[in-house]
């Protein structure tokens, strides 16, 4: 009988995380949860897992510590980025820092296990030519200010120049799961 590969979800929505769970072991994966990176860090104490899934923004930290934390303790280790704070920017950071892949929330099971077989990159994959919005470059900007500020809403609006209640509410338009 072959072993399960073992899967590290770090997660702070104890409910997406559970549900994940039960999903990916229904697919034959030993499964772990970890809400945050000392959780994340404890576990790398004593095993070494396959595969991994990182929520960007978690209660108090940022997903990409523990994307640092994984990277370094086994290269080999495929780590897929899953967030609701998509950008071009905190994407790019994810690849730099060992990710596999990165994934906009909603993604569900498919769309991660999918994300596995495809560690490698694919040089065919078809070029958009659709130019990119205001809209999507103002976002864009946000989610990367919001990034480098450790997800502090004030602090962010005082580095964009906009007033806090204005930023709150671009953010509330687009709600970020």
């Amino acid at each position: 009988m072959m072993d399960k590969p073992l899967l590290l979800i770090v997660e702070d929505d104890a409910a997406f995380a559970r549900t994940l769970q039960r999903s990916f072991e229904r697919r034959r994966y030993e499964v772990v949860v970890a809400d945050g990176p000392a959780a994340a860090d404890a576990l790398l104490a004593t095993r070494t897992p396959a595969y991994a899934v990182v929520d960007l923004k978690l209660a108090h930290s940022s997903g990409l510590t523990c994307v640092e934390t994984l990277h370094a303790h086994d290269p080999s280790t495929i780590i897929i980025v899953l967030t609701g704070y998509a950008s071009i920017a905190t994407a790019v950071q994810s690849i730099k820092l060992g990710a596999t892949s990165y994934l906009a929330k909603p993604a569900n099971t498919d769309d991660i296990e999918r994300a596995f077989g495809m560690a490698i990159g694919d040089p065919d994959v078809a070029i958009g030519t659709r130019p990119t919005s205001i809209k999507t470059i103002e976002w864009e900007r946000i989610n990367e200010v919001l990034a480098e500020t450790g997800f502090n809403v004030s602090e962010t609006a005082r580095r964009l120049g906009m007033h806090r209640r204005t930023l709150a509410r671009k953010l509330e338009k687009r709600r970020i799961v």
